[in-house]
């Protein structure tokens, strides 16, 4: 069954990098587009950044120039990468893919942005 497992949220100043992981599992991993959305307190969950199998990249305008995306095929992993972060940065990071018309969310991971 698909699983994805996030890691590598906490507490960082502002200005602070921060590099997530999403173990993946249970379904060809280098076929499919990877992406990762957050959500803070009270407001709608909103996709970040998109990987596809061929390695396209897409992100939203928020994070451009400052948070970068990746996949390790040989890992099952997919990465994102966050510098220059903000307070408005803080939220719940999750990773998700669609696999046969179904989509999986991990668990999500809380990534604080705070002096």
């Amino acid at each position: 069954q698909v699983q994805l497992v996030e890691s590598g949220g906490g507490l960082v100043q502002p200005g602070g990098s921060l590099r997530l992981s999403c173990a993946a599992s249970g379904f060809s991993f280098s076929t499919y587009a990877m992406s990762w959305y957050r959500q803070a307190l009270v407001k709608e969950r909103e996709l970040v950044a998109t990987i596809t199998g061929g390695y396209n990249k897409n992100y939203a305008d928020s994070v451009k120039g400052r948070f970068t995306i990746s996949r390790d095929n040989a890992k099952n992993t997919v990465y994102l990468q966050m510098t220059s972060l903000k307070p408005e940065d803080t939220a719940v990071y999750y990773c998700t893919t669609k696999v046969l018309l179904r989509n999986y969310w991990g668990q999500g991971t809380q990534v604080t942005v705070s002096s």
